[in-house]
C-alpha cells in the first residue's frame, strides 16, 4: 500500500477495558472501518460520474451511436 502513517483516536476509558477485555485489535478494526469508509465515497463518486455520463449519452440518439460504432468497427 506504501507508506504509512500513525493517527491517534480517543475513545473512553471503559472502551479500552472491554476491547482488551475481548482482545480485540482496535488498530485492525479502525483500519478495516476506514477503508471500507474510502470504498463508500469512491463508489458514490463513481456512482455520481455514471450518472453525469448517462445524461450525455441520452442525448445521442441510438441509430448516430451504432453508426459510430459500425464505423469503429470497420476501421479495425
Amino acid at each position: 500500500m506504501g507508506k504509512s502513517v500513525v493517527i491517534s483516536v480517543r475513545i473512553p476509558e471503559e472502551l479500552k477495558d472491554k476491547l482488551e477485555k475481548y482482545n480485540i485489535a482496535e488498530a485492525e478494526v479502525i483500519r478495516r472501518a476506514l477503508i471500507n469508509e474510502v470504498k463508500k465515497a469512491k463508489a458514490k463518486e463513481l456512482e455520481k460520474e455514471a450518472k453525469e455520463i448517462k445524461e450525455v449519452l441520452s442525448k445521442i440518439p441510438a441509430e448516430e451511436a451504432a453508426e459510430k460504432i459500425r464505423e469503429d468497427r470497420e476501421s479495425r
